[in-house]
């Protein structure tokens, strides 16, 4: 503390001795006090800018410095060397300085708030980090001793419908902890780790993993030829909850179809289904936290109402978003992304991936 009042104290005594230097000036050439006396008000105002005091020793200062200067002005005055309107300068310069003391109050005043926001959301983040690693580490221990157990009597030839329901229900919790778990991530700031994404390969891969899981009919619609700056791991994430979604809510001959624009700098990957649409009181809270778009069926599909959710956090992250167009005839979610770098010459798509049944 004591290397900071030093030179507090430095700058304090020094501008104490310009400003007597000035008096003297004034005292010594009274014809032209005037120069000396903005000297000490200017001073003044500057030594302020840098040093904030309290109230009090401020109403001192200025008190002392108000009383001096307009005592020199009327000697002088009264000695003829001065006129009359000289000393109503003492009062404005005042005034002009009570005014900078105001400003420069409201400034602390802004800068403590600001470092108060500033330290409670860095202790909220530091308990969010912590909640996340404890709440990983205590929630899955459960489920997965429960498992190991569940699956060994599986393996002893024990398999009860019973062990089989209780293995469905500790991997839906699985699921549910994951995207409970990657929700609470989104806000961190170091929740993407972006890279150049080339597109045509990563939509294929998804689209082949996904064109096995399940009877669709599965089509690879047109794919411009690029790369795309964003965390491919967070995208994989994103389109297999909508591509999941999709097959949720599509029959067996149902399309499900994946496709991608771009325009300009944004890219476009769409996921659209021939499925039975959203209701349309639905489609202005569909990305909600653990909203349903139909509750009566969500518990038989294993969802909770947290993929959209987690589509727009993601999209969001990387400084884009998800909509949504329904009808009867079904659903169509598009990813709008930005880093967007489309290439010249277009790669031909394997014959075989443009329909698959």
């Amino acid at each position: 503390m004591r290397g900071i009042a030093l030179p507090r104290r430095t700058v304090e005594l020094a501008w104490a001795l310009f400003a007597a230097a000035n008096i003297a000036a004034m005292v010594r050439w009274e014809t032209w006090e005037t120069i000396p006396f903005h000297f000490i008000w200017v001073s003044l105002t500057l030594l302020y800018g840098f040093r904030v005091w309290r109230p009090t020793p401020t109403l001192l200062v200025l008190a002392t410095v108000a009383g001096v200067t307009a005592v020199l002005i009327t000697y002088d005055i009264h000695h003829g060397t001065q006129e009359w309107g000289e000393l109503f300068e003492v009062p404005l310069m005042s005034a002009m300085f009570l005014a900078m003391v105001w400003h420069a109050t409201r400034r602390q005043q802004a800068m403590h708030a600001l470092e108060q926001v500033a330290a409670s959301r860095a202790s909220t983040l530091e308990r969010q980090e912590r909640f996340l690693h404890d709440a990983s580490h205590e929630l899955r221990t459960p489920v997965t001793i429960a498992r190991g157990h569940l699956e060994l009597l599986a393996h002893n030839g024990r398999s009860l419908t019973e062990v089989e329901v209780a293995l469905d229900e500790l991997k839906r919790i699985e699921r549910i902890v994951d995207r409970l778990l990657l929700l609470a991530r989104a806000d961190q700031p170091d929740f993407l780790a972006s890279d150049d994404v080339a597109l045509e390969f990563f939509l294929e891969d998804v689209f082949m993993r996904w064109s096995e899981v399940a009877p669709r009919v599965w089509r690879l619609g047109s794919i411009p030829p690029g790369t795309l700056r964003a965390d491919e791991e967070a995208l994989r994430i994103a389109l297999d909850s909508l591509l999941e979604n999709a097959l949720k809510y599509t029959e067996r001959d149902a399309a499900i179809e994946v496709r991608a624009s771009a325009l300009g700098r944004e890219l476009v990957i769409e996921v659209a289904d021939e499925g039975s649409g959203i209701p349309a009181d639905a489609l202005g809270r569909i990305f909600d936290r653990f909203a349903r778009a139909d509750p009566a069926r969500s518990r038989a599909h294993g969802g909770v109402g947290l993929g959209l959710a987690i589509v727009d956090a993601i999209a969001k992250a990387h400084g884009g978003r998800c909509t949504v167009r329904s009808s009867y005839r079904g659903s169509t979610f598009a990813l709008h992304l930005p880093g967007w770098h489309a290439e010249t010459v277009a790669r031909s798509l394997p014959k075989q991936l443009q329909a698959v049944r």
